[in-house]
């Protein structure tokens, strides 16, 4: 008796702290990847649909907060320019300072530096003709500045409405306030990658850490339910075994 009594607390005492070992981890991962994307990320409304199909009117993003030097080509950003409006909005870059953003070559695909770009997520006009722009125009992007398209060019209000002004339609490089990752509402994930501007110099930019994250938060409260949920299985699981022992018999006296 008093050797299995020790087995089974022995048992027990390896159980309870392996239980809160999992809970502790587990809050660290939660907390982690909660405190970590508040400080990297900033969420949006995205209040229009220009972006569509990559982004619908409506939709809940996740901006990561980076430097407009950091800006890429194909890169959906989130920005603030005075001279566009006063809240934040949401457009794919076409070009940055130095390149020649131009529209149509004889497919209908937009150009930079005389390449053509392949962008899948358009979709067809009228006529079934699927064409980067329905308005022809060559613009040469000034240093320090981005050219913005969204991806909807059939009602998007972007640079090509501000071709007239200064820059042509360009803003600068600081007014971008975030790269958008993934969309959070619907749950779409991550943005897919726009492969047609992976071949122009500097290449395009590498996802944030949204995955990595978003992975710390679901393991922290699978170990967080697992390691809270071992006490109560482990007390049910011995009530059981305990009612299930059969009672020693009486030795009857001679």
């Amino acid at each position: 008796m008093s050797g299995n009594t020790g087995t089974q607390g022995g048992r027990g005492r390896l159980g309870s702290m392996l239980s809160g070992l999992a809970v502790a981890v587990g809050c660290l991962l939660f907390l982690g990847g909660f405190v970590g994307g508040a400080l990297i990320y900033q969420p949006y409304t995205v209040p229009t649909d220009s972006m569509t199909p990559t982004i619908d009117d409506g939709s809940k993003i996740l901006a990561q907060r980076i430097d407009g030097d950091d800006v890429r080509r194909g890169d959906v950003v989130v920005f603030k320019d005075p001279l566009w409006g006063d809240s934040p909005m949401v457009k794919r870059v076409a070009g940055v300072g130095g390149d020649t953003v131009a529209c149509c070559d004889r497919d209908g695909r937009l150009t930079v530096d005389g390449k053509a770009v392949v962008e899948p997520y358009l979709t067809p006009g009228m006529g079934g003709r699927t064409v980067a722009s329905d308005k022809e125009f060559s613009v040469t992007v000034p240093q320090g500045s981005l050219f913005l398209l969204g991806d909807d060019r059939h009602t998007s209000l972007d640079s090509r409405t501000h071709l007239e002004e200064a820059g042509q339609g360009s803003v600068p490089r600081s007014t971008v306030v975030g790269r958008v990752d993934a969309v959070v509402w619907p749950a779409n994930g991550l943005l897919e990658p726009p492969t047609g501007f992976a071949d122009l110099p500097g290449g395009t930019s590498r996802p944030g850490p949204f995955e990595a994250l978003f992975t710390a938060i679901v393991a922290g409260c699978v170990l967080i339910l697992a390691g809270a949920a071992y006490g109560p299985v482990a007390n049910l699981l011995t009530r059981r075994s305990a009612g299930a022992r059969p009672g020693k018999r009486e030795r009857v006296g001679a």
